[in-house]
């Protein structure tokens, strides 16, 4: 048995795709939905005011997440294969030029010249454009772009994430709902940090604090503003 195979390596990279979605979608569900009902709470509304506001934030912001990655991923995907399309000509047009231009990427990279263009070759008589989306435009097919993965995964992670400061309100008393729907939110968003940065081979502890940090100044801010509104209206 080879070393290869005794000591596999461990890599995140290939999930870097869902897994900024995911993050991304969750952490916005729990923040902006906790930061939508502690402020409307602090404007002095009632609780059933509180929780219909909630509902309608899960509901517009997973539509937006999806809608937004959908878009933004699409973009990227676009221009992926507009590159890509490009390329498919050039090969075809002037095959020794593309040659030649990988070669030279190898080159720079540490090969000698001979083996680079050797190395060009080889590649490009297996599957060219293949070589040269990948060491040319640097497209792969962990990193390529994929709209519809985007999209769902950020609207299902924002829904669970919103759900999480939702249910707080239901459980909570009226008089104590800002502070334990902050706590909780505050503690699924640690949690989610962590989870995040373990999954994608991250310090803990950084991705930890960064997300308790932006939370707590968010539904800082929107308490503020609640109860400043609820004080002039």
């Amino acid at each position: 048995m080879s070393r290869l195979r005794q000591r596999p390596e461990r890599h995140f990279v290939d999930r870097i795709g869902w897994l900024r979605a995911a993050v991304l979608g969750a952490n916005d569900g729990i923040l902006s939905t906790a930061s939508l009902i502690v402020g409307v709470a602090a404007a002095a509304a009632t609780q059933n005011a509180v929780l219909i506001a909630g509902v309608a934030g899960l509901v517009a912001g997973a539509m937006s997440m999806a809608a937004g990655e959908y878009v933004s991923v699409s973009s990227q995907s676009d221009s992926e294969h507009a590159d890509l399309a490009r390329e498919r000509t050039e090969l075809t047009e002037n095959p020794e030029f593309e040659l030649d231009e990988l070669a030279e990427i190898y080159v720079k990279r540490g090969l000698d010249r001979d083996l680079a263009r050797q190395v060009a070759r080889q590649l490009m008589a297996k599957d060219a454009l293949s070589a040269h989306a990948h060491d040319e435009l640097g497209i792969s097919e962990i990193t390529t772009a994929r709209p519809v993965q985007a999209a769902l995964t950020s609207a299902v992670s924002f829904s669970i994430g919103a759900a999480m400061p939702l249910l707080m309100v239901i459980v909570s008393p009226a008089s104590a709902l800002i502070p334990i729907v902050s706590a909780a939110s505050l503690g699924f968003l640690a949690f989610l940090g962590a989870i995040g940065a373990r999954i994608g081979g991250a310090n803990v502890l950084r991705g930890t604090a960064r997300v308790i940090f932006w939370g707590a100044l968010a539904m800082a801010f929107t308490v503020g503003i609640g109860k400043l509104l609820g004080a002039v209206v």
